[in-house]
């Protein structure tokens, strides 16, 4: 049987690339109140590794119809169940999550050696989506794409690309959710200087991109195994300064006619093509596991353009837990959402006009 485990701190962790990483207040509430989330993807008689079962239980009942049976076990309890586990399966991998679980006295033989795990790091480096997307754009003439995105390792570079690139994104090489973003006008701002030459020490480097006028965001969904990256589903979501809110759940006509609104359907596909082709080739074989690249639609003088590749996340994603959702049609034309109500996170599906 699979162990599952909710571990959205996975992000964070990678930039402190320490096994003793203790997640901030706000990851560690998310991963507790939502540890039963891999209901939705597990297999009949999984388990799911959990802080508290009994409030596992309680949350995961709402959503029990669109999931599997499986088994809840805490720290405590999963001792009597390691002989029955043969694979493990954190939302995604990094040094601190696999120290957790040796400490729960899981088996080195189902986790990732340190050569793994080095290279999942240095992939979920933005430093990586940038490489990808240059390549994206090589086998690409069309005036319709656009995306640009710098890596600089010095103060000095920095304010030399700022300087050149006017109004900008600038982003740490690994964040989660926003909160390794910040916007820079043609003004610059001393504290967002100051808070990237930190960037730059404290990760290595920093990425620099054009500030685009957004107006859509979106995701493709893939899976990496030996023979390669394949194609799993669009994911229609929705941010707020940068952080994740909620995802549409539909099927795949219904969110590529809501795109269509902007960008042609045959170009979308030559582009998931393509994406996926360039994934393989850097991935196969040394990454498996789900994973996500972000795009968004941008407005521009000349009309609607796409960015085919905002950034990859090395890991599930919420746009996976959407496509298991969307497999149930009486959710179609709805909204996940994961709201905070000050004390805690709730996974709500909710009708679109709310």
């Amino acid at each position: 049987m699979t162990l599952h485990l909710f571990n959205p701190e996975h992000d964070i962790a990678l930039a402190y690339d320490n096994k003793y990483f203790t997640a901030p207040h706000a990851g560690r509430q998310l991963r507790h109140d939502l540890d039963y989330l891999p209901i939705l993807w597990a297999d009949e008689g999984d388990f799911v590794l959990v802080e508290n079962v009994c409030s596992a239980q309680h949350h995961a009942a709402r959503f029990q119809r669109y999931g599997k049976q499986v088994r809840f076990v805490d720290k405590n309890t999963i001792t009597q169940f390691i002989g029955q586990i043969d694979k493990v399966l954190p939302w995604g991998w990094d040094s601190s999550v696999k120290f957790q679980l040796e400490q729960m006295g899981i088996s080195d033989t189902l986790l990732p050696d340190t050569e793994i795990l080095t290279n999942i790091r240095q992939l979920s480096n933005r430093q990586f989506s940038s490489a990808v997307l240059k390549d994206l754009q090589e086998q690409f003439s069309n005036p319709l794409l656009l995306g640009k995105a710098l890596y600089v390792n010095n103060h000095t570079d920095l304010l030399d690309v700022l300087h050149k690139t006017g109004k900008s994104v600038i982003k740490a090489p690994w964040s989660s959710s926003g909160r390794g973003v910040r916007y820079m006008d043609t003004v610059f701002d001393p504290a967002l200087i100051n808070w990237a030459k930190n960037v730059i020490k404290t990760q290595g480097g920093i990425m620099v991109e054009p500030y685009y006028n957004k107006v859509k965001d979106f995701g493709v969904e893939f899976f990496s195994d030996a023979h390669g990256v394949s194609y799993k589903g669009l994911s229609v979501f929705h941010t707020v300064n940068g952080a994740y809110v909620g995802n549409s759940l539909a099927n795949e006509n219904e969110k590529r006619t809501i795109l269509s609104a902007y960008i042609s359907s045959n170009l979308l596909e030559e582009v998931i093509d393509s994406l996926a082709q360039c994934l393989s080739d850097r991935l196969r074989g040394v990454y498996h596991g789900p994973l996500g690249v972000d795009m968004m639609i941008v407005a521009s003088d000349s009309g609607y353009k796409l960015h085919p590749l905002v950034e990859i996340n090395l890991r599930r994603t919420m746009g996976h837990v959407a496509l298991y959702l969307s497999n149930y049609e009486e959710l179609h034309d709805r909204m996940m959402r994961i709201d905070y109500d000050g004390s805690h996170y709730h996974l709500h599906i909710v009708h679109k006009d709310r």
